[in-house]
């Protein structure tokens, strides 16, 4: 029996190869059933969601309304009572003289609202008290001007300002009761001996009225509301003393921004239902939490048996086609797996070849792609490396005779002159010279073989112009030991020497320096020349200078710029900065590789930086 069913497996298994994947969908078509089953009863179950998250949301509305309700006739009473002390008490009074009047009426008004008021005070603008209710005497360690109540009264003379909830501090109390207050505060004008000041009113309202019409708020079993500013910083919260202990949070900052209205958010896990009111007057901001467990607590049970019925009536459909999608689905995922490997770029990876007709036709297909890819990434690569030794080879080659010829000139006289010791410094210098320019083919040595190439090319130059400028090479101990490109200083000690002291009437010094600075290598060549405008330094490395190259080696700072970017990337390059009668200072600016880096790196360094560089500002010495 098992042998049997062994041998028709076999032959199904044989069948669906030879099959197209469209006719293996075809027998599968239960699949569609159950999707259809699936998705009726989700869209049954969203509807009654949405059905009571509507009408849970209109409730929270309703609420909310209600309260805001409260909290304007709270507020506007406050408003009222500021309103009464300002026209009615202290528009009518002059401080000379009815100073004792504005306290009595003061003390009136508190008296008739002191339910709902902690106190009542008027301040000079300087923060001196005029009169306070009940208690007027301040605390030596208060300033009023520096209080948050005190600087937006000033700010916006013609607001009304409400502040977030504080313990009010400001006078002294003899029985040490601090009361959590809101603030509303004023700019309002003062009249003493005739003349008009300017001064603050502060009334101190009890924040517990606030909070009772907060607290008697029903919003479900787990539903809560709670008070923010327009920046999100609580007024109040049913566990505002969890919050403040940071033991629980509060998604307030974010529901700072929301709009009035409904909103679902997702908050530490839990999906919630929001409503927001803003509240008149202040900008504060009414919100209202209702967490969807509440609201689909009631269809859990109906929403569990919809579901047990699906699932229930698609089991059967689901085992018989088990086998059959396993051959649709397994040859496709073995497929997709072995094009990700070929996204990470692995052209060499294996490429998947089973499953149904098409399914195999496809990997071979593939197959074939990945290696024609392969074989054009490496004709690419090629390319493009023997495009680039090319240009950097014909950069490398734009030498001119012209140095050479007056250098052998020289020579020549000395030795007409019998200045033998001369004409061998120079002989040694020229040979040590072209050892470094040759550097057996190489185009990358280190930094101190490039400035010990400066340094013989200086002491050719040096007895050539008879001792007109001096020099000094100075270079970190960590600098020697990196890579650079061969004759790219030299060019910059030539303009120095050419342009910068040809036509000084007195001595003329260049300052060579190489130095590491945030990760990169910088190589600077300082002249106290004639200098000449930004504008034209800057134009020296793009080949709009109308300037005409004569003397020197012929590689002009365009074709040092070039080198470098040509091999190091865009981000590196040459810098000039110059001033007329202030001299010049050309900068190189290079990757803190080591010539062994770049070794290893089969001689091609990174186009791009790997590490953030270092300011390229100008540092002169």
């Amino acid at each position: 029996m098992l042998k049997r069913y062994k041998t028709i497996t076999d032959r199904v298994r044989h069948a669906l190869k030879r099959r197209s994947i469209q006719f293996t969908i075809s027998i599968s078509f239960t699949l569609v059933a159950v999707a259809g089953m699936i998705l009726v009863a989700a869209i049954l179950s969203a509807r009654f969601i949405s059905s009571s998250e509507q009408m849970v949301s209109e409730d929270n509305r309703r609420m909310l309304n209600q309260v805001n309700l409260n909290l304007d006739n709270y507020l506007h009473n406050m408003m009222k009572v500021s309103d009464s002390m300002y026209y009615r008490v202290i528009k009518n009074v002059d401080l000379s003289s009815d100073l004792d009047k504005l306290t009595q009426d003061m003390r009136l008004l508190y008296e008739t609202n002191r339910d709902l008021l902690v106190s009542v005070a008027v301040f000079t603008d300087s923060g001196e008290v005029i009169a306070a209710e009940p208690l007027s005497q301040l605390k030596f360690t208060v300033d009023p001007k520096s209080q948050d109540w005190f600087v937006d009264a000033n700010n916006k003379i013609e607001n009304l300002h409400f502040s977030t909830p504080h313990v009010q501090n400001l006078f002294t109390n003899s029985d040490n009761r601090y009361s959590w207050v809101v603030s509303l505060s004023r700019s309002v004008e003062l009249t003493r001996s005739g003349s008009i000041l300017h001064g603050v009113l502060l009334v101190d309202m009890n924040f517990s009225g606030i909070e009772q019409i907060c607290k008697n708020v029903d919003l479900g079993e787990s539903g809560y509301l709670y008070l923010m500013d327009g920046k999100g910083e609580i007024i109040y919260h049913p566990r505002q003393q969890l919050i403040y202990s940071n033991l629980i949070h509060e998604n307030n900052l974010v529901a700072a921004n929301y709009e009035d209205g409904n909103h679902r958010e997702s908050f530490e896990g839990q999906e919630r239902l929001v409503t927001v009111k803003t509240v008149g007057y202040t900008g504060w901001k009414i919100v209202g939490v209702s967490p969807m467990t509440d609201i689909t607590s009631d269809y859990n049970q109906i929403q569990v048996f919809s579901w047990f019925f699906v699932f229930f009536a698609t089991f059967l459909l689901i085992s018989v086609n088990m086998f059959l999608s396993s051959r649709i689905a397994d040859p496709i995922k073995a497929l997709e797996k072995s094009v990700k490997e070929l996204e990470k770029g692995e052209l060499d990876a294996k490429i998947s070849i089973d499953g149904s007709y098409e399914v195999q036709h496809l990997g071979k297909t593939i197959t074939s792609m990945a290696q024609q890819m392969r074989k054009l990434m490496d004709d690419v690569v090629a390319e493009q490396e023997s495009k680039r030794k090319s240009e950097m080879d014909a950069l490398q080659s734009q030498i001119n005779p012209h140095f050479l010829y007056n250098t052998l000139d020289s020579i020549v006289w000395m030795v007409e002159n019998e200045r033998y010791d001369g004409a061998i410094q120079m002989v040694t210098a020229l040979a040590r010279l072209f050892r470094i320019s040759l550097s057996k083919g190489k185009n990358i040595i280190s930094v101190e073989d490039e400035l010990e190439h400066v340094r013989n090319y200086l002491t050719i130059q040096k007895i050539r112009y008879k001792n007109k400028f001096i020099y000094d090479i100075q270079a970190e101990p960590s600098a020697l030991r990196c890579a650079t490109i061969k004759l790219i200083v030299q060019p910059l000690v030539e303009n120095a020497i050419y342009h910068g002291m040809e036509f000084m009437d007195g001595d003329g010094e260049i300052h060579i320096r190489a130095y590491l600075k945030g990760g990169d290598l910088y190589i600077d060549v300082e002249d106290n020349g004639l200098g000449m405008p930004q504008e034209k330094a800057e134009s020296l490395l793009t080949g709009d200078s109308d300037k005409t190259r004569g003397k020197g080696s012929g590689i002009g700072l365009k074709n040092v710029q070039e080198r470098i970017q040509l091999y190091f990337g865009a981000e590196y390059g040459l810098s000039i900065h110059s001033e007329p009668d202030e001299g010049t200072t050309a900068r190189i600016h290079l990757p803190a590789m080591t010539v062994e880096d770049i070794d290893r790196n089969g001689g091609v360094a990174p186009r791009q930086r790997g590490q953030k560089s270092g300011d390229g500002g100008e540092r002169r010495a």
